[in-house]
């Protein structure tokens, strides 16, 4: 039961982080209506970045300065790209293809700057070592530092889109832009600010996932496609259900792993039988595949995600 609670706690972690990296994803899409292709492309420069910036000025710089470049690169990018094909009645079809061919940019501008071999980030020794332990399973104060900024960023949201007047103006240029032109605000410039936001919010995920995962160039392949499993299956563009989803999804993969049982222990529960070829596969083996088990699970009953706003007139 004590291994079960530290497993438990692990994976609400790593849903956590997924969370972190996801909520920057659902924020463009739900402001913009973009879905950015290279959303994890962000996130593996801030890890590059962060890295770089520890090496010389510490974690704690990185946790700053990262994003800031990051995010300005974002800015960057939709400032003088993807306001130059929104909107020329073609559909989403321009910007997909753009961020697509910005993560492919990404990619190999990182193998350029920091080459094809593996990085380890080290973490701050103040963070480093167990919190608490419970009959030998530990549970470290690096994860409960990455969960206290998922959930202080979760807060600072919230309360940025549901209180502030930033957040009102926000929303009101995404459903009123003329309205909101007329009253004086610039709302191109809001938008840009968004996907800066959205981009930055990737670039923390990847400092702080940076220690706990190995850095290489091909960490945003292995990420980004269960990023767009976790946005999906709580439904596109929805803050709250990218939260749900991504502690699901955290919780499913770490108990897998952690789980000595077989897919035939599971399977025999409801009175079925396995083939002997299937029967001896563990749930460890088949975590990487659960993700994508419950997206068809969930979008064969919901198909507009878990929090998805449905059309009933559709």
């Amino acid at each position: 039961m004590q291994s079960f609670i530290i497993t438990l706690l692990n994976g609400l972690s790593y849903g956590l982080l997924l969370f972190m990296l996801s909520a920057g994803l659902t924020l463009i899409f739900s402001m913009l209506g973009v879905l950015n292709f290279a959303h994890a492309s962000f996130y593996m420069l801030g890890a590059y970045v962060g890295f770089s910036v520890a090496a010389r000025a510490g974690f704690w710089s990185a946790l700053v300065v990262a994003p800031l470049l990051v995010g300005l690169l974002g800015a960057a990018l939709e400032r003088w790209l993807l306001r130059r094909v929104r909107g020329h009645g073609h559909g989403h079809l321009p910007e997909l293809l753009l961020t697509f061919g910005a993560a492919y940019l990404l990619g190999e501008f990182v193998k350029l700057g920091w080459g094809l071999g593996s990085l380890s980030a080290r973490i701050p020794a103040v963070l480093d070592g167990p919190l608490f332990s419970l009959y030998g399973a530990v549970f470290t104060r690096y994860r409960a530092f990455m969960m206290a900024v998922s959930l202080a960023m979760l807060a600072a949201l919230v309360a940025m889109l549901r209180v502030s007047k930033t957040g009102l103006i926000v929303r009101a240029a995404l459903t009123h832009a003329q309205a909101v032109e007329a009253l004086g605000h610039d709302v191109p410039r809001v938008f840009t600010g968004v996907f800066a936001a959205g981009t930055a919010l990737a670039a923390l995920a990847g400092v702080i996932g940076a220690p706990l995962f190995v850095i290489e160039p091909a960490m945003a392949e292995s990420l980004g496609s269960i990023v767009f499993v976790v946005v999906v299956i709580g439904g596109l563009g929805s803050l709250s259900g990218a939260l749900v989803a991504s502690l699901l999804v955290g919780c499913l993969q770490t108990l897998a792993v952690a789980s000595d049982l077989s897919l035939g222990d599971v399977v025999s529960l409801a009175g079925a039988v396995l083939p002997p070829e299937w029967d001896a596969l563990t749930l460890a083996q088949l975590a990487p595949l659960l993700p994508y088990l419950l997206l068809v699970a969930v979008l064969a009953t919901r198909p507009r995600g878990l929090f998805g706003r449905r059309d009933d007139h559709a």
